[in-house]
């Protein structure tokens, strides 16, 4: 027997509806576990794309799954997961919608069978979209929502963390009311909030634009995610989208009122504890390996030519310091990148002597 399919949980056949990013990156993560993947999508020319990415094979008539992975668009979802419980009486069913909530009620609404459903949310995603950015190491790492509902027996709970460990994914048990709520604050305001930002350069002068670093390469990344997806899921999960919007309108009205009247009494105060506010909540989000700590930041200037980040990497690893993270951004008009590492700070003194001492040239190195 393959090495590959005795490491594999997820037992028997798996079904994948929708080969988008996350049904052809479910699909792909599985096949190299040696699981048998029968891929399906409406669109046959999406599906032909990827079976030949290698996503898994065509549906036969005599299948039958034991699990199925519905990926397909929030709107979609409810309907699709129907159809697949009614089609394999026998299967399991999970989807990967971004909510969940609103497909288990309609679910319950249209007398689906429920007990053989089980909502999951992989957080776990990329700008593009489709088979043709599908990964197979989409999932690593990254934590993926399970929300069983009562009544649910633990051996199909299991089922699901199979197949999320089987793709590398750390599983969390969450309600669906909790994780709308949780996806709301962390995921869903982010995108709405990155938009906005956005909004506002789409007018800007470009020489204004052509002053523009990392900071703002990175509050407005995601804002290039797809509208048409986006409307669906703010859609769906609106009612907890508005409680985290109406408490960021809160404090920038807060703002706006200290910045208009700076001599006001209490004003720079009313600042100062937003901006304070903001240092408290990042230095909540856990860092590698979940821990919730600062490292130090060494920054490093790197010629723009190629072998040069490689090269800087390797000496780090050389010295025996651990990389915990890694921040590239080009300096504009310059032919040089800075590379921002952090470290541990009981390593940061060293690595700069060392880093220095080889010809390399540090920009800044800072806590």
């Amino acid at each position: 027997m393959d090495e590959q399919q005795v490491t594999a949980r997820t037992v028997g056949s798996v079904r994948v509806v929708g080969a988008g990013l996350l049904g052809a990156s479910v699909a792909l993560g599985l096949m190299a576990k040696g699981v048998d993947v029968i891929v399906h999508d409406a669109s046959p020319s999406n599906l032909r794309l990827a079976i030949d990415y290698g996503a898994g094979r065509a549906a036969h008539a005599t299948d039958s799954p034991a699990l199925i992975v519905v990926a397909v668009p929030p709107d979609l979802t409810a309907e699709v997961v129907a159809q697949e419980l009614k089609a394999y009486p026998d299967a399991l069913v999970t989807d990967v919608a971004s909510v969940k909530v609103a497909p288990l009620a309609e679910l319950r609404v249209v007398g689906a069978d429920v007990s053989r459903y089980i909502g999951s949310h992989p957080l776990a995603g990329r700008e593009r979209g489709g088979a043709i950015s599908a990964r197979a190491d989409l999932f690593i790492g990254r934590p993926w929502v399970i929300t069983a509902h009562a009544g649910i027996p633990a051996a199909q709970i299991a089922v699901i963390e199979h197949l999320v460990l089987d793709l590398g994914a750390v599983p969390v048990a969450m309600s669906a009311e909790d994780h709308d709520r949780a996806v709301a604050l962390v995921s869903h305001a982010p995108q709405a909030i990155s938009t906005l930002l956005a909004r506002r350069l789409v007018d800007a002068n470009p020489g204004s634009l052509e002053l523009a670093g990392q900071g703002l390469r990175d509050t407005t990344r995601i804002a290039a995610s797809a509208p048409e997806l986006w409307v669906q899921i703010m859609g769906a999960n609106s009612q907890y989208i508005i409680e985290v919007l109406r408490d960021f309108r809160t404090d920038l009205d807060v703002m706006i009122h200290a910045l208009s009247d700076q001599e006001a009494r209490g004003a720079r105060k009313s600042l100062a504890q937003i901006l304070a506010g903001g240092n408290n909540g990042v230095s909540r989000l856990p860092g590698k390996h979940g821990q919730d700590r600062r490292f130090a930041q060494i920054v490093v200037k790197i010629d723009d030519r190629p072998g040069e980040l490689a090269r800087l990497l390797t000496e780090i690893g050389e010295l025996g310091v651990n990389m915990e993270d890694l921040r590239l951004e080009h300096s504009p008009g310059a032919q040089i990148g800075l590379a921002e590492i952090a470290v541990l700070p009981e390593a940061e003194e060293r690595l700069v002597s060392e880093l220095e001492e080889r010809g390399w040239k540090i920009a800044g190195a800072y806590q």
